[in-house]
This record gives structure tokens, sequence and C-alpha cells, in this order.
């Protein structure tokens, strides 16, 4: 993933799968794009309040607080309501979507997800973001 150094995209992971994590950090993390990783709900909260991110990515099944309900807090706060939050999860039942899509997740990447997918993404919001600046 080439880019600008100088204007690293940066990725919140909020999952609790540690293999997940690193499959994701290591797939996309290249010094033009940072992901930083958190390991349940709460902490994900934390880190989407305390830093500026340009892309969520976020489990539904997470301990302490579920994806969907950091989503829509997330989504309900002015300072971090505009962050794209995208849902990557297992969970793939039509309600599971509706639920997340109603707590204002902006698109649901299903498990076991493809790279290219992923990395697709990322570069249309950093090419968007690009054309923003």
């Amino acid at each position: 993933m080439a880019g600008n150094a100088q204007a690293p995209f940066h990725i919140l992971l909020v999952e609790d799968e540690p293999v997940i994590r690193e499959l994701v950090r290591s797939m996309l993390s290249d010094g033009a794009v940072d992901v930083v990783c958190a390991a349940n709900g709460i902490e994900g909260l934390k880190l989407a309040r305390d830093r500026t991110f340009h892309l969520i990515l976020m489990d539904v099944v997470l301990p302490q607080l579920d994806g969907v309900s950091v989503c829509r807090i997330l989504k309900s706060d002015p300072v971090t309501a505009k962050v794209p939050l995208y849902m990557l999860t297992a969970k793939a039942k039509k309600a599971d979507v509706e639920s997340a899509t109603q707590a204002g997740a902006d698109g649901y990447i299903h498990k076991p997800f493809r790279g290219a997918e992923l990395m697709d993404l990322v570069e249309r919001l950093r090419a968007a973001r690009s054309a923003a600046d």
C-alpha cells in the first residue's frame, strides 16, 4: 500500500482474537498506514475518543462492551461520528447486519474476509481523504 508517509492513515482495529489482530495489522501496516489495536470494547471506545482515526474496524462480539454498543456510542458523539466504522465479524445473519446498520455502522465485512477486500476499503478511504485535503 503505497502512500504519503508524512500523513499516515490511522486505523483502529477493535478485535478480541490476537491472531486476527496481528493478521490485519501486518496486512495493512506499511508506514503510510498505522494500525492501532484494542482487545475489547472499552479499550476501543477509549482509544477512539483519545486519538484521531480515519477508519475503525470493529468486531461485534467483544468482551466488556460489544461492538454494536461501541458503534452506537461513537456514532452519537459529534467528535467521532464522521469516522468511517466498519463491522468486521462472523455474525452474518440479516438481523446482525441490521443491528449494526441501525447503530450507525458504515459497512459490514464478513469473517472470514479476503485480504484484498480490506486493502481495497483502506485504499478507497485514503484516496477520498487525499482528495478532500
